[in-house]
């Protein structure tokens, strides 16, 4: 029988925990890869290769969405909502948005939504895929940084997570509403 060295498997716990694509999945591999002493630069590597996972998971769905938004009404009425979206999202940048508006994108929503906006902006595979890596990684790093900040004043993995992803959720919705606020004004 292969002997797993305990160093690989902790390092598979935290990946597999940065692939949730959703709520406390960063700040929770953060604190367990702090608990099975992973460096952050590691932490990095790992959230990363996580990424790249998630590009070539979400590409063919993306794909096979607008394959089948040519075939099937219903879907090409949710496709043509989403370059609407897109479109809207964007506009305030420009007709074209650069790739720092891109990255942008990834950082405050998320990395699929990243990518759809490289689309609709006519970046291809590599290029789409790279702004918003670049932009998911920004949010993780001051995901993490803030994760190990909290749990060093705590000492409390699960009260920093939860924390964390109370403020993850609160503070965008924070600043809608006092952009709203300040439109309306």
């Amino acid at each position: 029988m292969i002997a797993i060295p305990p160093s690989l498997i902790s390092a598979w716990e935290v990946f597999l925990l940065f692939l949730i694509p959703i709520g406390g999945g960063i700040p929770a591999g953060v604190i367990l890869a702090q608990k099975r002493a992973i460096e952050w630069p590691e932490m990095l590597l790992l959230y990363f290769f996580s990424d790249v996972v998630l590009a070539f998971l979400f590409e063919p769905i993306m794909w096979t969405i607008a394959w089948m938004g040519k075939r099937i009404p219903q879907i090409a009425r949710i496709h043509e909502a989403m370059k609407l979206a897109m479109k809207n999202m964007t506009a305030r940048y420009g007709v074209k948005p650069s790739p720092l508006t891109l990255i942008l994108v990834s950082f405050g929503v998320d990395p699929m939504t990243g990518r759809a906006a490289a689309v609709f902006a006519g970046h291809g595979f590599l290029m789409g895929w790279t702004f918003a890596i670049i932009g998911d990684l920004l949010f993780f790093l001051v995901i993490m940084i803030s994760t190990i900040w909290l749990n060093g004043i705590l000492g409390d993995g699960t009260w920093t997570i939860v924390i964390i992803v109370a403020g993850m959720i609160l503070i965008p919705w924070a600043f809608r509403r006092l952009r709203a606020w300040r439109d309306s004004a």
